[in-house]
């Protein structure tokens, strides 16, 4: 399935005199069961995204136009389903409790628009009707229900799924070498500012005699941890900036760093420890990897369910030239 590149550019993002637009966009591009999808459906349904893509693709129009496609496939894709769902909830005998869409309306209106005025406001300059609008938020809770009582209820993610994930993926949770570090930032006025790096000789001096650094660091740092003594906790190298990353992890623990001078602060670390890569430790990273499988079944038995109702469901689709 692929909708053309003529209704992409010429129906979709760009002017077109109003009867070539209709004569595109009003056509049928794929029917589910007895309910047809027009080219406009699809194209309204992706319009916000390609918007963004335009924007981030600005230069490279070719890889705008082949992520766009791919955009308006996958839109069409969502819309089948989204009327395999409610064709399903027609058919299975569901009903909605007397009164829930009404609520449901009042509870968006209340959310999102304030007042009802905003809400016909709002809809009349969309050119959409607030019968329309009532059926948009029924159609939605109806495809979320559904989809929560078949497909996320099933999702199981047990200890052991965690534990062989974690296993399996040990490279992509791991810990990068690290410094235990506190700072101490001067700032510059300008980049020829010689006053902080006189203030910063000054500070080494009375570290060098014995002066506790998270001491100087309170007194005299304009950094955001000053009021921790400079504590910046364990750090990787690319939290750093190039220059302060070098000289960190270049230091040996316990050492203090010459003045480091910038064209926007000069500074001054401390490495009070220092640790090799490892291995997060599973307890740190069970929840992502929770919803890394989470998602993955959720996906897998969406989709599951998703072909089983195509089965059960006459699905014609436009294929363009």
């Amino acid at each position: 399935m692929k909708i053309s590149r003529f209704i992409l550019v010429l129906a979709a993002f760009t002017a077109v005199p109003a009867l070539s637009r209709s004569e595109v966009v009003d056509g049928v591009k794929a029917i589910v069961n007895d309910k047809v999808i027009t080219y406009q459906e699809v194209l309204d349904y992706a319009r916000e995204s390609a918007n963004a893509l335009r924007q981030q693709y600005a230069s490279q129009p070719e890889v705008y136009q082949r992520k766009v496609d791919q955009l308006l496939n996958d839109a069409l894709d969502q819309l089948e389903e989204h009327q395999l769902i409610l064709h399903s909830f027609d058919t299975e005998g569901y009903k909605l409790p007397d009164g829930l869409v009404d609520d449901l309306l009042q509870e968006r209106i209340r959310q999102q628009f304030g007042d009802r005025v905003t809400l016909m406001k709002t809809l009349q300059a969309q050119n959409m009707t607030l019968e329309k609008y009532r059926d948009q938020i029924r159609d939605q809770y109806i495809t979320t229900v559904l989809r929560r009582q078949t497909v996320d209820r099933e999702i199981i993610v047990s200890p052991v799924k965690i534990l062989n994930y974690y296993q399996q993926h040990q490279s992509e949770f791991k810990l990068d070498d690290q410094v235990k570090l506190r700072m101490i930032v001067l700032n510059k006025t300008s980049a020829n500012d010689t006053n902080a790096v006189e203030l910063a000789r000054e500070v080494q001096t009375k570290l060098k005699d014995g002066a506790a650094f998270a001491e100087m660091a309170t007194i005299y740092s304009q950094g955001s941890q000053k009021h921790v003594g400079g504590d910046w906790g364990w750090v990787e190298r690319p939290v750093l900036r190039k220059e302060l990353a070098d000289v960190a992890f270049g230091l040996k623990s316990g050492q203090v760093s010459d003045p480091i001078d910038t064209p926007d602060a000069v500074y001054i670390m401390l490495v009070e420890d220092k640790k090799g890569a490892a291995p997060k430790a599973l307890a740190d990273v069970r929840k992502e990897i929770e919803k890394t499988l989470r998602a993955e079944q959720q996906a897998y038995l969406n989709k599951k369910w998703i072909d089983g109702l195509k089965r059960k469901t006459f699905i014609s689709t436009v294929h363009d030239n």
